[in-house]
């Protein structure tokens, strides 16, 4: 079957140059050829020779965005090259419904021809009971598939709750504008800094937690601070050299997690993040933390073993009145340095009663704790 192609404008016109686009149905890849300035509608009427499904039942979508019949392909951002999905809805076939095979040129066997049906309506079937699934839910969950690239049904999807993609091979993101989900995790993929749209990232006004652990990483852009409602970011095992300065934006924020990481400074900007409980900065190449840090008044968890630490923000036990947790294992901090700060005995007794019943397992006798510092 031949696909179809499309010019609008009068005869006397010069002819309008045309695109190549691919229209997926199923599990089909059908190649249509049209002029940019054709509609929507006129896109339609092409598939339904093709498909067997009538306009009315064709719901097209690019990039997440239902296309519209009144707007031109060009209006819709469909480029030459563009992918689009072929959504039929039930009871609006013509015929004996949907094409699910090219026409055979010869003939077939009636019974090869039931089971290439049969197989065909299962898959079909298959993909609409996950997407009814996905709807019910508001959980895509797609961990350990496999997956090379992520199925553009998923954004498709209208209210996911949670988005799973963890331990596939995914290398690219690219999500539509506005897409909505509260969770997005992306752990061990094989995403690097230019294959992932972060604009689309960033439009996703309602996110709270966004995890790109084990990744190849090596920079968070500034458009990371648009994401005002992420309240965890984990971001361990990657490349990172540095964090934004903009992340000082995300007030909402409450753990923070970017250890196993390259960073060699960590921005003032963070003691803007006046909601953080918890950071773990762990195995990473700083020396020194910004006096900003003493602003966490909410920071019960820090986290900062195995860095070139010498010695720690002036006001950090006597502010962070709620820390009492801080792991300075393989850092050059002295207990004897830690009991000149101000505030250190306040910490000191938070500290023993949360972990009363943990200090028999440290380093140190019952009458000092192990927080990874050397003794003298």
């Amino acid at each position: 079957m031949e696909s179809g192609s499309f010019a609008s404008g009068d005869g006397d016109c010069e002819a309008q140059p045309t695109i190549k686009i691919s229209v997926k149905f199923g599990a089909r890849s059908i190649p249509i050829v049209i002029s940019p300035d054709s509609t929507i509608k006129d896109l339609k009427s092409l598939l339904q020779p093709l498909t067997n499904v009538l306009p009315r039942g064709q719901k097209l979508i690019s990039k997440g965005k239902l296309l519209v019949d009144e707007m031109t392909i060009r209006a819709s951002e469909v480029t030459n090259g563009s992918k689009i999905m072929l959504m039929a809805s039930q009871g609006l076939h013509q015929g004996d419904g949907p094409v699910l095979e090219q026409v055979q040129s010869r003939p077939v066997s009636r019974a090869g021809n039931a089971n290439k049906l049969s197989n065909e309506k299962k898959r079909v079937d298959h993909d609409k009971l996950r997407l009814e699934r996905w709807e019910k839910t508001g959980i895509i969950a797609l961990s350990e598939c496999n997956l090379q690239a992520i199925p553009d049904e998923v954004w498709a999807s209208k209210r996911a709750r949670i988005l799973d993609l963890n331990n596939n091979d995914i290398e690219e993101v690219s999500p539509p504008i506005g897409f909505f989900v509260l969770k997005l995790f992306l752990n061990a993929n094989k995403i690097r800094d230019g294959s992932i749209r972060w604009e689309g990232i960033a439009s996703m006004k309602d996110l709270t937690v966004l995890s790109l652990n084990q990744n190849h990483l090596t920079t968070l852009p500034a458009a990371l601070g648009e994401l005002t409602s992420l309240k965890q970011l984990h971001v361990a095992n990657n490349k990172l050299t540095d964090l934004p300065n903009e992340i000082g934006l995300l007030r909402q924020l409450e753990v923070l997690k970017v250890n196993s990481n390259r960073i060699s400074k960590v921005p003032a900007s963070i003691g803007d993040c006046s909601a953080l409980i918890e950071v773990d900065l762990t195995a990473n190449l700083f020396s020194e933390l910004p006096d900003t840090c003493g602003n966490l008044h909410n920071l019960k968890s820090l986290h900062l073993g195995n860095n070139g630490l010498k010695s720690l923000p002036s006001t950090l036990f006597k502010m962070c009145f709620q820390l009492t947790t801080l792991d300075l294992h393989n850092t050059e901090i002295t207990m004897d340095l830690l009991r000149q700060f101000e505030g250190w005995e306040s910490f000191n007794e938070r500290r023993r009663l949360k972990h009363q019943k943990q200090l028999d397992f440290r380093v140190m006798d019952s009458a000092d704790f192990d927080e990874g510092a050397d003794k003298n």
